[in-house]
């Protein structure tokens, strides 16, 4: 899964270096009104490329799962609230 969000984030924002640098390397020669749109979209996708490369699989661990360390696990607990911590 991580791979395919890399991919997917890579290709983004590889379209939006595209669209910048043909925007103002050969659109504009044509059309400023166009290239300076081409620049809005190039603008837009950022934001969306990252919600998209880190967006959780249905696979990926997550914040709250556990990590296989039992005293951790415990203490991540506790700070939580999911356990009284047994005064002893």
């Amino acid at each position: 899964m991580y791979a395919r969000r890399r991919h997917a984030y890579f290709l983004l924002m590889g379209t939006c270096l595209v669209l910048f640098v043909s925007a103002w390397a050969v659109v504009r020669l044509w059309s400023i009104p166009v290239a300076v749109g081409m620049c809005v979209v190039a603008m837009a996708i950022p934001p969306f490329a990252a919600m998209v490369a880190n967006r959780r699989g249905p696979d990926d661990r997550w914040w709250d799962d556990p990590s296989g360390d039992p005293k951790s696990d415990e203490w991540w607990d506790e700070l939580d609230g999911k356990k009284r911590r047994n005064n002893q």
